[in-house]
């Protein structure tokens, strides 16, 4: 019976404690609404009470949800009086709380509300991750609000249009562009008023205006400016500082166009609303003064109801808590004396180590650096070594393919050997190459190129290969695709030359396709899809990352020899990444592979009409009709024979130098049209033989004549007198060219009428 009568009174108990919590959360829930509609209304201190009303409620029965409804709104009326850190933390609370209850609607708005008070601090960077997950929570199913609307799409909206702001900012166009499409689809689903449509166009101008396409950007600046004008169910103060964006940006897009008129019209009109806009402000910073006053009356009348209690409090504690502070001042004095000295011997010890190890790192130091000095210095050195003989095979190999009397077999032959030279150098040029990409010292320089005369060229350095390999190329290149464009010609061609040599090399009997793509053409600038397919072996997907890394090959477990040294494929995705893009590639084992990138260009509209008013100026390749006496300072015998033979039969009469020295020597006793003068030599190297040279004659066209890295010579070149550089081995037209420019170019300032041009046969 005792115990019936205790669980009637538990239950009873319990009852009654459920039924004052649930009347509790009704209040609270009152509370919290009729708070709301006081902050709607601008009465902000009458709302700041009432919602503490809730808080306080809300703890005392752990009602989490009214606790984040009431954190938000507080935080929302501390960003309305610009009390960022106190916002940040109201927030902050709401999203802690809002995890338990798994209020998505409370925690997007609140990362939202995060990242837009980050947006305005350094580094804006920073509110990234808080919009990120604004996105995260705002794409969940149920997103509503304490009223049951659905608030899914404009947070959506909102987040994505202020991260496209953001990346505007930071000069990320492309994560920009991301995020301006995905808020298009939001507003798509908004019912708008004018002002979403408004506020999307204003951002998609800016992006425009980022992408420097202004006239576009304009367009969209008066868009928005017509929405918003024409539509007064906007909130006025909203409406006037929105409008005042838009004509701001609108009047700089026209100040860039130069239509000076429309640029001041817009001026005035931004003045006009911002004006209005600094109206309202006013109002709202009144506002702001007369709520913060109101507050701090609530907080002082507050204060002061407890202050009594907590006075007769702190008297009956002062006389306890006196010794209770005198015993723990005197324990924490002790220990504070001991962490000190023991903190003082652990420093000392610590001292002594780090100085040891600083000593032995300023050691490592050193001689790391004297490692990659030497590494620089031996690459450069054995690259000089070994392109010097290399001019002596390739430039006697060259000599000997000329003469008509070989037989079909020794002809056969002396091809070989060349390839073999030319592999050689490229091997020579490869490690170059990665050592410059690994130093970040490659530029692309922009020049005008013809892309179809510039793919022509590059197949048909391949003929012996493709005859090799009983190979075949085919080219396609897209009618509409602008004839001339600006590029690094010498970068993009290196490219497609390692794709091209690439797929040769791994296909027999078989064909490679280069295409060339149009993807867009807007405005100057043209976008451009490159192809290179072949139907060789292809390549397993396990493999596919592995061809990018240096030094790599592939299927080296198999019988099949394929020669290289690993670099090429590593050196063209460096190469395509420095131009902003990515190498793709599509391949299945025994269906072949497929090497892809797009690359964006500026179009050249007016190369066309240059190089016809080159050639009127100047001529094509050209020699001239009466001998020209060339000097050539070399000490190499080999290279003296064969860079003697190629002038002379190109109908120059040629001098040989053995070293600085003797070419200065000889200039001084016979006057000569042009000097190829190597850079190492004995004596007197060819540096100090054009200084001294220039010190009697600035006419002469002086040519540096080198085997060494062009990127280190061509730094400091016309400082030291030099006209020009042709690396050793060089390409004999080219050379020629070179030579017969420069010849030409002081026959026309000295006007000598000795000589006539005519066309290189």
């Amino acid at each position: 019976m005792k115990t019936s009568l205790q669980f009637c009174f538990l239950f009873c108990s319990l009852l009654s404690f459920s039924q004052t919590e649930r009347a509790l959360i009704k209040k609270i829930d009152s509370i919290n609404t009729i708070a709301l509609s006081h902050y709607n209304d601008n009465d902000i201190a009458e709302s700041f009470n009432l919602f503490n009303q809730a808080l306080k409620l809300s703890d005392s029965i752990s009602d989490n949800y009214g606790k984040s409804v009431a954190n938000f709104t507080l935080g929302r009326i501390y960003y309305f009086m610009h009390e960022t850190e106190k916002a940040k933390e109201s927030f902050k609370k709401v999203i802690s709380v809002s995890e338990t209850t798994g209020d998505n609607y409370l925690m997007a708005s609140s990362y939202l509300n995060l990242g837009k008070i980050l947006m305005n601090i350094e580094p804006p960077t920073d509110a990234i991750e808080y919009f990120e997950k604004a996105l995260f929570y705002a794409n969940k199913n149920d997103v509503r609000d304490q009223f049951n609307n659905n608030q899914k799409e404009p947070i959506l909206f909102e987040t994505r249009i202020n991260l496209c702001q953001l990346y505007l900012d930071i000069n990320n166009t492309s994560q920009a562009l991301r995020y301006l499409s995905r808020a298009e689809d939001n507003l798509s689903k908004i019912v708008d008023q004018g002002y979403y449509t408004a506020k999307w166009k204003l951002v998609q101008g800016r992006y425009f205006v980022a992408k420097e396409y202004y006239s576009t950007a304009s367009l969209k600046f008066k868009e928005a400016s017509k929405l918003l004008e024409k539509r007064n169910s906007i909130d006025i103060k909203d409406k006037n500082s929105l409008l005042s964006e838009i004509y701001k940006e609108l009047s700089t897009t026209y100040d860039v166009l130069e239509k000076d008129s429309e640029a001041y019209s817009a001026l005035l009109m931004h003045n006009n609303y911002k004006d209005e806009y600094f109206s309202e402000e006013k109002l709202k910073q009144n506002l702001i003064i007369q709520s913060k006053f109101s507050i701090e009356n609530y907080k002082n009348a507050a204060q002061l109801a407890n202050m009594d209690r907590l006075r007769q409090m702190e008297a009956s504690n002062t006389i306890k808590n006196v010794n209770y502070i005198i015993s723990i001042i005197l324990i924490l004095l002790f220990i504070s004396l001991l962490i000190i000295y023991k903190s003082y011997s652990s420093k000392s010890k610590l001292s002594k180590m780090l100085k040891v190890k600083n000593e032995q790192l300023e050691i490592a130091k050193d001689n790391a650096e004297k490692s990659s000095e030497l590494k620089s210095n031996f690459i450069s050195n054995v690259t000089h070594e070994l392109r010097t003989p290399l001019y002596g095979v390739v430039g006697l190999t060259s000599l000997l393919l000329k003469n008509n009397d070989l037989s079909e077999k020794d002809s056969k032959f002396l091809k070989s050997l060349k390839y073999s030279g030319d592999y050689l150098l490229n091997l020579v040029n490869d490690i170059l190459q990665i050592g410059k990409i690994e130093s970040q010292k490659i530029e692309l320089k922009n020049v005008s190129v013809n892309i179809r005369v510039l793919l022509e060229n590059l197949v048909n350095s391949f003929d012996y290969r493709l005859e090799e390999t009983n190979n075949q190329i085919q080219i396609a290149v897209d009618k509409n695709i602008p004839e001339f464009i600006k590029c690094d010609s010498v970068r993009l061609s290196q490219v497609l030359i390692n794709l091209i040599g690439n797929s040769i090399k791994f296909t027999q009997g078989g064909k490679i396709d280069v295409r060339v793509k149009l993807l867009n053409i807007i405005g100057d600038k043209v976008s451009l899809r490159f192809e290179i397919e072949d139907n060789g072996p292809g390549i397993p997907l396990e493999k596919q990352k592995m061809i990018f890394e240096n030094f790599s090959q592939l299927d080296e477990n198999s019988n099949t020899n394929y020669q290289g040294t690993g670099l090429g494929l590593p050196i063209t995705k460096n190469l395509v990444e420095l131009f902003g893009s990515d190498l793709e590639i599509e391949s299945e084992t025994d269906l072949g592979s497929t090497f892809s990138f797009n690359l964006n260009f500026d179009i050249d509209r007016t190369a066309k009409a240059e190089i016809i008013k080159t050639k009127k100026a100047i001529g094509e390749a050209i020699s001239l009709t009466k001998k020209c006496k060339i000097l050539v300072a070399e000490d190499n015998k080999i290279n003296q024979i064969v860079t003697q033979n190629l002038l002379q039969r190109e109908n120059y009469e040629c001098v040989i130098a053995k070293n600085g020295q003797e070419a200065l020597d000889a200039h001084k006793d016979v006057s000569f049209d042009l000097i190829l003068m190597d850079i190492n030599m004995p004596i007197m190297n060819g540096n100090e033989a054009t200084k001294a040279i220039r010190d009697f004659d600035t006419e002469v066209p002086i040519i540096a004549l080198t085997a060494a890295d062009i990127e280190q010579v061509k730094q400091d070149y016309k400082a030291i007198g030099y006209d020009d550089i042709i690396t050793k081995p060089f390409d004999n037209y080219e050379f020629f060219q070179t030579i017969s420019q420069h010849i030409q170019r002081t026959k026309s300032i000295d006007k000598t009428p000795d000589y006539k041009l005519e066309k290189v046969s």
